[in-house]
């Protein structure tokens, strides 16, 4: 009997090579290689894709453009974030921590799908009766929705094909395997080839499915890369664990932006979505205290007032400590630089720690004005006007620079009763009417001296 061929592959990358190696040569991981044995690809069997597109090529003039279909799932959070609903026969990938509550929301929106038609949840995790207790736990009483405890994807694919579900969820794609393939489930090959058929067969029936992915330590969906580029939408559940909240966050799309983002809150009764994040995240913040201070970013279309807070004090080692949550430190160091060199602010022997409340993540430039704010507070531990509302983008010359789409933040800044903001001058000369008063400033000594003057 001949000897079967193995070989190693980077289960982070998928390097291949014929020998074990400590780091994979292509993408520097450790200890990432595992020995694979190598399967013969069956001619008979269609291409991944082969079924689902055009049997041949026709022009680009002759292809219909209709807007895509989409179908609502009754969560508005979770709609907004894919664009206005399910598109059929989409690939959605949804990742994020153990325990966040990616299960809960996709049981929770088949609920919804189930009065179209029925629905197949496929767990290779849980057993039936553990899915079953945590639908009683969400009060999911639909009576379309079918349970499968499953982790050969032949089989999930065959009583898919038998059901004919308007929606599929397989929960997750690291539990299932190709018993053909002959490697251990979660590896690689069997990562890929099982996403490929969930990928063909969702786009030969139209059926929008849904596949949960695993995290490792490093935050990334665990398998290859390649599983997010075959996949039409990627979503990441984030939040911290202690934490109530949690933000939905599209870091690809093929039908809609990747800017949006849903809040969702959890309870007892599982995710509650949260219609008004700005009153949420401003909802616990203190009253006449330093270091704090409201901005506004803005994600996709929907501005949200978020609270930056910092705190500034005499260090008690040699080196200075800069720490930043929910900002990026690299950032915070290089406004804490500009506002030593330009304002002649005291920051060298003094540790920096900067927070954004809620658990936000903090990525456009608008926000620099509201640390510096925040930092100079802090320090001379004067508290900012609580109705003020900060926003500008800070260079290295101690310059203020413009920020875009300022209309919406405002509105939001009114509907959440705040009265004056501070902004740069050419976001100034370009605003239309507004009911707060406007401060413009083009300089970093003229925006302090306007917040605490």
């Amino acid at each position: 009997m001949a000897k079967a061929k193995t070989h190693y592959t980077c289960q982070a990358c998928g390097y291949q090579t014929a020998k074990w190696l400590g780091k994979c040569p292509d993408c520097g991981a450790w200890s990432s290689l595992l020995e694979e044995t190598e399967t013969k690809v069956d001619e008979k069997r269609p291409a991944w894709g082969a079924s689902g597109g055009a049997s041949k090529p026709v022009l680009l003039k002759d292809i219909s453009g209709e807007v895509e279909a989409r179908r609502r799932t009754g969560i508005a959070e979770f709609d907004r974030v894919l664009g206005g609903g399910v598109v059929d026969g989409s690939l959605v990938l949804l990742g994020g921590d153990p325990g966040i509550g990616k299960s809960t929301l996709l049981l929770a929106a088949l609920d919804r799908l189930a009065r179209h038609g029925p629905v197949l949840y496929v767990s290779g995790e849980e057993s039936l009766r553990q899915t079953k207790m945590r639908a009683e736990r969400l009060r999911v009483e639909s009576g379309s929705i079918h349970l499968f405890a499953e982790t050969d994807a032949n089989r999930v694919l065959g009583a898919a094909e038998g059901l004919k579900p308007t929606a599929l969820v397989v929960d997750s794609i690291q539990t299932m395997y190709l018993p053909e393939l002959g490697n251990a489930p979660g590896s690689i090959t069997q990562v890929r080839e099982v996403a490929g058929r969930l990928m063909a067969y969702a786009k030969r029936t139209g059926v929008p499915t849904f596949i949960v992915g695993h995290v490792t330590k490093e935050g990334s969906i665990a398998g290859p890369r390649v599983l997010e580029h075959m996949v039409d939408t990627v979503l990441y559940f984030e939040g911290e664990r202690g934490h109530p909240f949690r933000i939905l966050r599209a870091h690809k799309n093929r039908f809609g932006s990747t800017n949006e983002i849903g809040v969702f809150e959890m309870k007892g009764l599982g995710l509650v979505e949260v219609p008004d994040p700005s009153a949420l995240f401003l909802a616990e913040r203190p009253a006449g205290k330093s270091g704090s201070v409201v901005t506004s970013t803005l994600n996709g279309t929907r501005p949200l007032l978020v609270e930056v807070q910092a705190l500034v004090a005499p260090t008690g080692y040699g080196t200075a400590r800069r720490t930043a949550i929910g900002v990026d430190g690299n950032r915070v160091a290089l406004l804490a630089a500009v506002l030593e060199k330009k304002e002649d602010i005291p920051l060298v022997g003094c540790d920096l720690f900067v927070n954004v409340a809620g658990g936000m993540q903090l990525s456009e430039p608008a926000c620099d004005l509201a640390v510096c704010a925040a930092l100079v507070s802090s320090l001379q531990n004067r508290p900012m006007d609580p109705q003020t509302l900060v926003l500008g983008e800070v260079g290295l010359a101690g310059e203020v620079r413009a920020v875009g789409q300022v209309e919406p933040r405002l509105a939001e800044a009114v509907k959440m009763g705040f009265q004056r903001v501070v902004l740069p001058s050419g976001s100034a000369r370009r605003l239309e009417e507004t009911k707060l008063k406007v401060v413009g400033v083009e300089t970093l000594g003229e925006a302090l001296s306007a917040m605490f003057d």
